[in-house]
């Protein structure tokens, strides 16, 4: 029934305005203003996401919301950092300093390392 629908993913945002500087600026994202006042992200092969706002009703995702593959997390991780992006640190998940949980090197997945939006949304970045 739905096979053959291009299906799309969308998250809230408490700040449009922040969401479209970090998204744009900061990550260099593709985005669209949506007519109904949301941003769209646009991703090569024709993907895209939506943001909407929520203002204060808006509860920041306690999943990873967008994940981004990367051929070289040690220098995505190093731009971002540079750009101001902090990584996040989990208990109990092995990270390097850079943040970076190493997988490939234990068999236990991808390199990868977590990072929020302004809006407490959680992103990755990671390398398999």
């Amino acid at each position: 029934m739905l096979a053959d629908s291009a299906a799309f993913s969308g998250f809230s945002v408490n700040d449009l305005e922040a969401a479209r500087v970090f998204y744009r600026d900061v990550l260099g994202l593709s985005l669209v203003d949506n007519p109904m006042g949301m941003l769209e992200f646009e991703f090569p092969g024709g993907g895209h996401v939506i943001a909407y706002p929520k203002g204060d009703a808006h509860e920041p995702a306690t999943f990873t919301v967008l994940n981004f593959p990367v051929d070289d997390i040690d220098a995505t991780v190093d731009g971002l950092t540079a750009r101001g992006v902090v990584f996040e640190r989990y208990e109990g998940m092995h990270q390097d300093e850079k943040g970076i949980s190493r997988g490939k090197a234990t068999g236990q997945g991808p390199d990868i390392a977590w990072f929020t939006d302004p809006s407490g949304n959680i992103l990755s970045v990671l390398s398999s």
